[in-house]
């Protein structure tokens, strides 16, 4: 039967090297060491060894799976591409997840409705690109269905405000209008569907103010209108209506602008 000939110790605190008959055989932590009383000269069955590093592998993927835990909450999958990435076998790894859940220090239920917490409060993430996120993290479709419905739009609607309320700044230099398609544009892009972005731009309070209007239309007649400076009068009027009516303006304000009433075209000229 197998004896070990030799127990040292290694450079990392806590782990001995075992020698089987002269020769290095495994590893194992001061805990195991302790357990199953590893002395020289203990005599150990071929059953006894693979037990012994079994168990030595199981301690070691839930020890790496606990620190990588300790960092911030983290899904089932993430936990298995970490111990993948430290080459733990698929039966540690398997085990320490199991073990993990049992213990409810893994639950992607959880996890799910944690990350979406934590964006609502200081995120700017849509529904969409929440779920995108979820999705990457390797969360079930299911969970994060059923994690998105409890959430109120009431919440979506704070992130919401928070990304787009910098475009508040520009009434008076631009449209209502444009400033809505480009708060509308951007929660478009950061996973908001049209209703929700809706919902956000009420409560972005943008109340309709005729001298702010004005104000905007001046500023963004008199930059179309030095634009196209080069071109002949009739030309000149047409690109400066297509590029204001592109920027959110009404005929009728596009008509007050070109025919004077606002500024003084001739006087722009002189600039």
């Amino acid at each position: 039967m197998p004896i070990i000939t030799k127990i040292s110790t290694q450079k990392r605190k806590g782990r001995y090297n075992i020698f089987i008959d002269n020769e290095y055989a495994f590893s194992v932590s001061e805990r195991t060491l302790a357990e199953r009383r590893l002395l020289k000269g203990t005599e150990l069955s071929e059953e006894d060894i693979e037990e012994i590093k079994k168990a030595e592998a199981d301690s070691h993927a839930i020890q790496l799976a606990m620190s990588y835990l300790s960092y911030q909450p983290r899904s089932i999958y993430e936990v298995l591409e970490h111990l993948n990435k430290h080459e733990i076998s698929q039966e540690a790894s398997q085990a320490a997840i199991e073990n993990l859940m049992d213990l409810n220090y893994l639950n992607d239920n959880n996890f799910a409705r944690l990350f979406i917490k934590n964006n609502l409060r200081v995120g700017k993430d849509g529904p969409r690109s929440i779920s995108r996120k979820l999705k990457q993290k390797g969360v079930a479709p299911d969970i994060i269905q059923d994690s998105l419905y409890e959430t109120g739009d009431e919440e979506w609607i704070d992130a919401g405000v928070r990304l787009v309320h910098s475009l508040v700044h520009q009434v008076g230099k631009l449209s209502y209008k444009e400033i809505k398609q480009k708060a509308l544009t951007k929660l478009q892009t950061h996973g908001f569907d049209q209703d929700l972005g809706e919902l956000v731009v009420e409560h972005l309070n943008l109340e309709h103010d005729d001298d702010e209007q004005l104000e905007a239309l001046e500023k963004q007649g008199i930059k179309a209108w030095r634009r196209y400076r080069r071109d002949d009068d009739f030309k000149r009027k047409q690109k400066v209506k297509r590029y204001l009516f592109q920027h959110g303006f009404s005929g009728s304000e596009i008509d007050s602008f070109l025919s004077g009433e606002l500024v003084n075209l001739e006087e722009i000229d002189e600039y």
